[in-house]
């Protein structure tokens, strides 16, 4: 799952000329990513060390000049390069540099010059390309297919179009980009080149995110009047735009799954926030979110695995991560495996690794389902809706199972939620072990199993369900938490789960030992504090897939007496699991420790208030913070161990010894 790291502080921002200006034209790559090269508004140029976070050197115009367009480096020559007070033998728009490439010159009116011809005739004529009422939006340039292009967008009465230049052989093309209505101009473009294609991505006040693809191949020769392509697109992300359009926003491609995004409302967030958020946008969710103090301006850079981002007086660098989109990591933390190889990998489809070509399902047995589902969702009887189901369960293959039990599944869940009478536990049950079931396929079934008290399902859900969203996750939890005791001991639940609990609660009966430097008798905590079923429950929460950011807030839905039960009942877990090792087997389902942990935090992290606060918090509080100080010994006394192994490695040295011979080695 993407991720924002904390940031640091690359210089204090030049005041703009207005509120909304960041007073910060651009940054470039110097001669590698930790190089970067910053222009201001008004007149100095500075590099900086990322790394050391310290400038470097420093270059002005004399008073009365500006920089109009940011310094790049030239790789070539290991020269700087910048315009000031916009012109040579035409006004400049931008010079574009990459590493490898020689730098190139962009005029306001699309002419383009490599830079050597152009100081080799500075007073050459300069063509124009666009037209008269036509202005550049934005630009950029990049390598493809070891040819370098550069990309500019305009805007002309309302209409938006793209070129595509490619120097040597020199082509350009002419696209119009579709209107988004009511008519709107995007404040905001990126491109990269990936799979034989340049991808753009631009922006639009209303919160539209589109793409468009272009094939850098079979381009056209320049003319003078180029004919404008359709240019299509597809809609990637809606982003929330809170009270209005959005005014100074920017979007930016990560990675081919991911885009950092300034400037968009957070959708969890209250007004006149500025956040940076990480979008998946082949899930289509927030992966993560850093709020950022003081105005943002709209502008983002990245380089190697940090983004450039200036706001309120300052410019920050934010380091982040993009793994690998696949589906788990985009609905959150699968902590504990679960291999189901009858369902298809979202991962293999989106990436076409091992694709498997579709297949056409049976045609009587989807008659079949369809006639199953019109007659459960009316007003058979439970014994004939049993009936009907187990023959369709036994006759139907793997294949055709995984359209068929879905459909019986909302259907009997329907049914369920419209009358209060029928409720068909034991084929629910059914159906979720075919494990052919998700909670997206069918969101009501694990809100109806709460709603009937129906534990046992509730329990086969979190087990078989992978996308069980943290609002679920965190209503079962509550239910689970406030179940009387009394209630908790009829409750009938999977054997092996039953089975951990005895073992470990009949430990607590067992002969006084100490091990790990815990004694097991004479100590009060080690009881467990919640009845053996609730417990049960309680660990198939603990196993649970889960994204931090996404189950906070829900954390904090429950009150101190839920938090604190919770609590002591994860420190006995803990606490048995630091005097046995063995008890968290691999073929055994039980939470591990460090899912214990990650709970542990996870509830300080939402009540660290609350239980400061709260008396019959203190104890439990002092006690986990003695374990947490003799775990970080712990881990100390392990890494001098690590040390020493590691010098007794290097001192390896191959020599003769005799049959019989004694060695004495010191560490010092």
């Amino acid at each position: 799952m993407a991720a924002l790291y904390e940031g640091y502080t690359l210089c204090g921002r030049v005041s703009g000329q207005s509120l909304s200006d960041s007073g910060i034209q651009g940054i470039e790559v110097e001669r590698d990513n930790d190089h970067v090269i910053v222009t201001d508004s008004s007149r100095s140029v500075t590099l900086y060390m990322v790394s050391d976070q310290k400038p470097l050197s420093t270059w002005t115009v004399k008073q009365g000049q500006t920089f109009t367009c940011p310094a790049v480096y030239n790789s070539q020559t290991k020269e700087y390069v910048a315009v000031s007070d916009s012109k040579v033998s035409s006004d400049i728009w931008r010079v574009h540099s990459i590493p490898g490439g020689e730098p190139v010159v962009l005029f306001k009116k699309g002419a383009m010059r490599l830079l050597d011809s152009l100081l080799t005739a500075p007073q050459q004529p300069i063509e124009e390309v666009i037209s008269q009422d036509e202005t550049i939006w934005w630009s950029t340039n990049l390598m493809a297919e070891s040819q370098q292009f550069v990309i500019f967008t305009t805007e002309q009465k309302g209409n938006h179009f793209l070129y595509l230049q490619r120097l040597n052989p020199n082509t350009l093309q002419r696209y119009q980009l579709e209107r988004e209505e009511p008519v709107l101009s995007p404040p905001s473009f990126c491109a990269s080149y990936r799979d034989k294609h340049i991808c753009l991505l631009y922006l639009y006040p209303n919160g539209h995110l589109y793409q468009s693809t272009l094939s850098v191949r079979n381009l056209g020769g320049v003319s003078e009047e180029a004919q404008a392509l359709p240019l299509s697109r597809s809609l990637l992300l809606s982003l929330p735009v809170g009270e209005g359009p959005l005014k100074a926003a920017s979007a930016l491609i990560l990675d081919e799954a991911h885009v950092a995004v300034v400037g968009v409302p957070h959708p969890s967030a209250g007004a006149g926030k500025d956040f940076l958020c990480i979008w998946n946008t082949n899930f289509q969710t927030l992966q993560a979110g850093k709020e950022m103090a003081g105005q943002i301006y709209g502008q983002l850079w990245r380089y190697s695995n940090k983004l450039f981002i200036p706001h309120g007086k300052m410019l920050s660098v934010i380091p982040y991560e993009c793994p690998k989109s696949c589906l788990s990591s985009a609905l959150g933390k699968l902590r504990q495996q679960c291999v189901i190889p009858s369902v298809p990998s979202w991962s293999n489809i989106l990436h076409g690794e091992n694709a498997q070509p579709p297949r056409t399902f049976n045609e009587s047995i989807l008659t079949n389902v369809k006639v199953c589902v019109n007659f459960l969702v009316q007003t058979a009887p439970l014994e004939e809706v049993q009936k009907e189901v187990e023959e369709l369960l036994s006759h139907a293959d793997s294949q055709d199972l995984q359209f068929s039990v879905g459909h019986l599944a909302s259907a009997l869940v329907s049914r369920s939620l419209a009358n209060p009478s029928f409720y068909t536990s034991d084929i629910l049950v059914q159906l979720v072990r075919t494990q052919f079931l998700c909670h997206s396929v069918c969101p009501d079934l694990l809100l109806l199993a709460l709603e009937r008290k129906d534990y046992f399902l509730c329990q086969l859900c979190l087990q078989f369900f992978p996308d069980i969203p943290e609002a679920m996750t965190c209503a079962c939890l509550k239910a689970f938490i406030s179940m009387p005791d009394a209630d908790a001991e009829k409750v009938t639940l999977e054997p092996d789960s039953i089975s951990f609990m005895e073992a470990l609660i009949a430990r607590e009966h067992g002969e006084a030992s100490v091990q790990n430097g815990f004694s097991s008798s004479d100590d009060k905590d080690w009881i467990c504090p919640v009845e053996l079923h609730k417990a049960a429950l309680l660990n198939e929460v603990l196993q649970t897939a889960y994204s931090d950011t996404f189950l906070l807030p829900h954390l904090k839905d429950l009150s101190s007496r839920q938090i604190i039960l919770f609590l002591q009942y994860l420190h006995y877990l803990y606490l048995r699991y630091c005097q046995d090792a063995s008890l968290s087997k691999p073929d055994v389902r039980s939470p591990s420790l460090t899912q214990i942990m990650d709970w542990i935090c996870l509830l300080l992290d939402a009540h660290f208030t609350v239980l400061v606060m709260t008396p019959e918090a203190r104890g439990l509080l002092m006690s986990l913070h003695i374990f947490v100080k003799s775990q970080v010994k712990l881990v100390s006394e392990l890494g001098k161990i690590e040390a020493s192994f590691q010098e007794l490695d290097k001192m390896k040295v191959k020599r003769d010894v005799a049959q019989y011979s004694i060695e004495i080695i010191e560490l010092l």
